[in-house]
């Protein structure tokens, strides 16, 4: 990746995130699989799901990305493979909050945690997502909200480490542009950035 050229910032932020692999990724992998599933869809064709992931993260990153999705039983298929160690999935369009990403090891850790409503994320060195394609959720501030309005979100990227807005001085509510600290006052607080990288 040319992270340099791209943004002197992204590089100062998360140079050490983007070659941190869990111990066990293929847990965290399955685990956060299970909730991106296009499966819902089976007359999707492989091409249009790999498309989809891939629309979600940086050319350099998306391209040598593994992607990944489940099937109706819910177990994992790898669409294709990669070798930078992101994992892109093509979420589900038609579900809130299941947007298509790209996420590096340490995320895969967070998301599976998350999923398993840990009590906080076990992922040891901060997580990247791309989610470039844009993304729907239903609040900035209850992680686990399933009952509000869909609120769509535009492209944006987030670092998956414990933000506090205290300490960054950054804002806890949406922003259409800059940045902001996302479910801040839970384990599951991170940086919410908007726009591409």
């Amino acid at each position: 990746m040319n992270l340099m050229k791209r943004s002197p910032k992204l590089l100062a932020l998360s140079a050490s995130v983007l070659l941190v692999y869990p111990a066990n990724p293929r847990n965290a992998v399955q685990a956060q699989a299970a909730a991106h599933s296009s499966a819902t869809d089976v007359t999707e064709t492989t091409q249009a799901k790999i498309a989809r992931a891939i629309s979600a993260g940086p050319a350099d990153v998306a391209n040598s990305a593994r992607i990944i999705d489940t099937n109706a039983d819910g177990k994992i298929v790898v669409l294709r493979e990669g070798n930078n160690g992101f994992t892109c999935m093509p979420g589900n369009p038609k579900a809130v909050g299941d947007p298509p990403m790209c996420s590096d090891g340490a995320a895969m850790q967070w998301g599976a945690d998350f999923k398993a409503h840990k009590a906080k994320p076990t992922n040891t060195q901060p997580g990247i997502v791309y989610m470039l394609a844009g993304a729907t959720q239903r609040s900035d501030s209850d992680p686990y909200d399933m009952t509000s309005g869909p609120i769509p979100i535009g492209p944006h990227w987030m670092i998956m480490w414990p933000f506090d807005p205290k300490t960054t001085g950054l804002p806890t509510t949406h922003k259409p542009t800059g940045a902001y600290i996302m479910w801040a006052g839970s384990p599951y607080a991170h940086l919410h950035v908007m726009g591409r990288p």
